[in-house]
């Protein structure tokens, strides 16, 4: 069943911050609710009110800052003035423009997928990577119909390429800053290089693993 975008309000925004911040330095079960009120100022009976349990709130947090990439591609999809490579060099800049703006929030992703516990929380992650996946599928498809992309492509390969690649830079910030020698760098400084480095390596890698030009 498809998820429906919740809007919540500034109350619930700052709870769903605090949260997010917390997890991702302590873990999910080195947070209790009560550290959450007390991160967001706030009585712990709120987040009862609002989330129900420290649970609903993180899948609240998978919802809220990962809903967009079914939009993503259906605009993409849409818009017939770009070509199937452009469509799919717009996703990749996507995804690293998300990923560096929540860096917080890939931590908690990461951690929680290292645990391998089967909780509400990894069966929340594992349906936000399989509607995912299904978005990422039919851009694929769309440029294989019109004969830009080359046939049996693993798109599960290709995605865990695109995101793990993303990912592993954001943990590895701190080595790839000293082995370039970037120390000199401000931190604004750093984070549009690695951006720009991460743009141009993906989209040519992509480019020989769909296309026939490379």
């Amino acid at each position: 069943m498809e998820k429906v975008s919740v809007e919540y309000n500034e109350k619930q925004l700052a709870i769903i911050e605090s949260a997010q911040k917390l997890f991702a330095e302590n873990g999910f079960d080195g947070t209790s609710v009560r550290d959450i009120a007390q991160e967001a100022g706030i009585n712990v009976a709120m987040i009862s009110y609002y989330f129900g349990s420290k649970e609903k709130l993180m899948e609240a947090i998978i919802e809220q800052k990962s809903n967009n990439t079914r939009l993503k591609v259906e605009n993409l999809l849409a818009d017939e003035s770009l070509s199937p490579t452009e469509k799919v060099n717009i996703l990749i800049d996507d995804y690293i423009d998300k990923f560096l703006a929540e860096q917080k929030f890939h931590r908690i992703m990461l951690r929680e997928q290292v645990i391998e516990k089967v909780t509400c929380i990894s069966t929340s992650i594992y349906e936000l990577k399989k509607r995912n996946l299904i978005s990422i599928r039919k851009l694929i498809q769309h440029g294989q119909k019109q004969g830009v992309f080359k046939k049996h492509i693993d798109v599960v390969l290709m995605t865990a390429t695109l995101v793990g690649t993303v990912s592993h830079m954001i943990t590895s910030q701190r080595f790839y800053r000293e082995v370039n020698n970037l120390e000199d760098l401000s931190e604004v400084e750093f984070q549009k290089h690695l951006k720009k480095k991460l743009s141009i390596y993906l989209k040519n890698l992509f480019k020989v693993m769909l296309t026939y030009e490379a």
